[in-house]
């Protein structure tokens, strides 16, 4: 090596106090992708790039306020500026598209608007008293809240769409559902879930249930992936009752939205609907081992900010599948942050 090389060193690591006025500042990162979201910017760079003053024209902003975000953006690899001044599209911000698989645009809106983010801010409620902060604030649950606030809970749907799809082609190549011929998707939203299932499974028919006010969105889902004519849709309330006689019953990030004593109420509902040698399966986040990093962990606490319900170990869904009747027979990892739980009668 001559005089003049240099070798490249490791980026050293931040010293704690900085380390940790980097996590408490990271709302501010948050918050402006939110910005950038619920504008549309990364639709509005997909074609080439485009300059403040442009952008603040097509969404009303002001020119030199955008620009600051932009620029905070560009900092963290959300868009990149060019020696123009002009903003383009990164790896980061194509997430953000309107038009992008398992776009996290409406996610971000979600976490970030006026539902989730209040919420949090009362989080302190929840660690104190176990209570749900969204009701402590809003005086209602969020299900009540979305049933009065449509164009919300369409942000809402549209966002669970959004995550389905990223998670639609892990579970899928981690699952096989062979020997199914009626799958019941419980909860299922606007049909994502149940779509890409019986568009992978030609024999299969479905069942997609959920609130009223949700199935009223599904249509466009199924027609898209041609599947309306195999899939049933009909709505109820599944504390109360659900569609009997499925080979397989599927949801999809449901159970951590409830307390025990609820998930096992709907629980046992399944277990009197299905088949006798029909099978459960709950796709959700299996919480990792002590002081492991696992998003599953934050997740929980949203579910105790919004909804009272919680993330599980393994453990804690085998005991729980057995209060409710059912035998946990195995959990399958996939290439995303949740896992395939199935369960038979016990």
């Amino acid at each position: 090596m001559s005089q003049t090389q240099t070798t490249q060193s490791e980026p050293a690591a931040l010293p704690p106090q900085f380390a940790m006025l980097q996590m408490i500042t990271g709302f501010w990162i948050s918050q402006t992708i939110q910005i950038a979201a619920r504008l549309g910017l990364a639709d509005l760079v997909k074609d080439g790039p485009k300059t403040a003053d442009e952008l603040a024209r097509s969404t009303g902003m002001h020119a030199p306020s955008l620009y600051r975000a932009l620029r905070a953006l560009a900092s963290v690899g959300v868009f990149v500026e060019d020696d123009q001044r002009r903003f383009a599209q990164t790896p980061l911000s194509e997430t953000l598209r309107s038009d992008t698989p398992g776009s996290l645009r409406w996610m971000a809106m979600v976490e970030l608007g006026q539902e989730h983010f209040p919420a949090w801010g009362n989080l302190m409620h929840s660690v104190k008293t176990g209570e749900i902060a969204f009701d402590h604030l809003f005086k209602q649950n969020a299900w009540e809240y979305y049933a009065q606030n449509p164009e919300d809970a369409s942000v809402f749907n549209q966002a669970m769409k959004g995550l389905t799809e990223m998670i639609n082609v892990a579970a899928l190549s981690a699952y096989k559902f062979s020997g199914v011929n009626k799958l019941v998707d419980i909860a299922g939203g606007t049909g994502g879930l149940i779509s890409a299932i019986l568009k992978a499974n030609p024999q299969m028919r479905g069942v997609l249930f959920d609130l009223p006010h949700v199935i009223a969105e599904a249509g466009p889902l199924l027609d898209a992936a041609r599947v309306r004519d195999r899939c049933e849709t009909t709505t109820g309330d599944f504390f109360k009752s659900v569609p009997e006689g499925g080979d397989a019953y599927v949801m999809k990030w449901i159970i951590h939205d409830w307390d025990d004593e609820k998930s096992i109420a709907i629980l046992k509902n399944i277990h009197r609907a299905m088949n006798p040698d029909g099978k459960l399966l709950l796709i959700e986040m299996v919480v990792a081992g002590r002081n492991q990093p696992d998003l599953s962990k934050f997740m929980d606490l949203n579910m105790l900010v919004m909804t009272g319900g919680r993330e599980r170990t393994e453990a804690e869904f085998s005991a729980l599948l057995g209060a409710a009747g059912f035998k946990l027979t195995r959990v399958i990892r996939t290439a995303s942050p949740v896992c395939v739980i199935e369960a038979v009668r016990a």
